[in-house]
C-alpha cells in the first residue's frame, strides 16, 4: 500500500506538472525539424521530476533540449518517436528513455488515470555526473552520445524491468523529496538517479544479450572477460581480471590473444579511444575531465595515448 507521503506528493507534482509554462526554441525556418522543448525546471537545478495524472495525455509532437526518463507508473500510455508512425505502446512498468535533439509525443487515453514519472536532466550534469555509469555498454554510449552529433536521430530506449520493484522505490524516494523541496534536494536526489541509471544499465545490458545470443546461451568465458574490461575500463587491470574470473593473468592474455586476436591492453586502448573519441565529439567536457573519466592519471598520458591511437590531438579532433 502506497504511503500517504507518496500519494500526495504524486498530487503535488501532477498538479504542478499541469501548470508548467512549457517554452520553445522554433525550428529554423524551412528546416524538417521541430521546435525544441527547453528545461522546465529552475535554472539552478540539474534534476528535475515530474509528474503527469490523469485519463487524457495528448502532447504536440516536438523535441527536447535534455535527457529524460519516462516511467509509467500506472496504465499504459502511446509515444511517437521521430517519425509520426513509429508508436509504441509504454505499458505500466516499462520505460521511455530519449536524449536531447531526438522527437517525442506522448499520448494515451484511459478508463482509469494513468500516472507517468519523468526524470529530467540537464544535458551537462548527464555527462559530468551520470554519464559514467552508462558508458560501459557501448551501444547505449552511442546512444546517448549520437543525438548530439545528428539532430535528426530518432533513437530512443523502451525498457521493461525484470526487477521493477527497486526501479518504482528509486522513483517513489524521487517523488517524495521533490514533491518536498528543501535547500539540499539536488543533492539527495542525484545518488538516487544514479542508482537508477545503474538498473537502466543492467536491465539494458540483459535485454541486449537476450536479443543477439537467445535468452539461454551462456557467455563464454572470453566474452564474459571482455565484457568486463568494457564494464571496468576506466581501473581494470589483468591482475583484476585474474582475482575476479580465478584463472593465472598468464592464461587470460592468451586466451584473450586465441579468441580476439588482440592483447589485454590493445581491448582496453581501444575502449578507452572509442569513448574518448564520442565524448570529445559530442559534449563540451574539458580533456582533463574526459582523461579523469577514462581512468587516466594525467591529462598527459590520455594525450599519449590518444595520439598514438588516432594520430592527431583531443583538442584537434574535436
Amino acid at each position: 500500500m502506497k504511503s500517504e507521503r507518496l500519494l500526495s506528493a504524486i498530487d503535488k507534482l501532477a498538479e504542478i506538472f499541469d501548470h508548467i509554462d512549457w517554452k520553445y526554441i522554433e525550428a529554423p525556418p524551412g528546416s524538417n525539424l521541430e521546435k525544441t522543448e527547453l528545461w522546465p525546471g529552475e535554472p539552478d537545478e540539474d534534476v528535475m521530476i515530474c509528474v503527469y495524472k490523469g485519463r487524457y495525455i495528448n502532447q504536440l509532437f516536438h523535441r527536447q533540449d535534455f535527457f529524460f526518463f519516462n516511467f509509467a507508473y500506472q496504465g499504459d500510455y502511446g509515444a511517437l518517436s521521430y517519425h509520426f508512425d513509429n508508436r509504441i505502446v509504454v505499458r505500466e512498468g516499462e520505460c521511455y528513455i530519449g536524449q536531447p535533439g531526438a522527437g517525442y509525443a506522448p499520448n494515451g487515453r484511459s478508463e482509469q488515470e494513468i500516472i507517468i514519472i519523468g526524470v529530467l536532466i540537464q544535458k551537462e550534469a548527464f555527462f559530468k555526473t551520470f554519464f559514467h555509469a552508462l558508458s560501459a555498454d557501448r551501444k547505449m554510449f552511442r546512444f546517448f552520445l549520437n543525438p548530439q552529433m545528428d539532430e535528426s536521430s530518432d533513437e530512443y530506449i523502451h525498457l521493461r524491468f525484470d526487477d521493477e520493484y527497486t526501479v518504482r522505490c528509486l522513483l517513489e524516494l524521487m517523488v517524495i523529496e521533490y514533491g518536498n523541496k528543501t535547500d539540499d534536494t539536488q543533492y539527495i536526489l542525484k545518488p538516487l538517479v544514479l542508482s537508477l541509471f545503474m538498473q537502466i544499465a543492467r536491465q539494458y545490458a540483459a535485454s541486449q544479450y537476450a536479443e543477439t545470443n537467445g535468452s539461454d546461451r551462456e557467455e563464454t568465458p572470453c566474452e564474459k572477460i571482455v565484457k568486463y574490461i568494457s564494464e571496468h575500463y576506466d581501473t581494470v587491470t589483468l591482475s583484476d581480471i585474474a582475482a575476479k574470473f580465478s584463472y593465472h593473468p598468464n592464461y587470460i592474455s592468451s586466451l584473450l590473444s586465441k579468441e580476439t586476436g588482440k592483447k589485454f591492453s590493445e581491448i582496453l586502448l581501444e575502449q578507452r579511444m572509442d569513448r574518448a573519441a564520442g565524448l570529445l565529439k559530442a559534449t563540451e567536457l574539458s580533456v582533463e575531465e574526459i582523461a579523469y573519466m577514462l581512468g587516466y592519471s594525467n591529462s598527459s598520458n590520455f594525450y599519449k595515448a590518444f595520439r598514438g591511437y588516432y594520430h592527431t590531438s583531443p583538442r584537434e579532433y574535436r
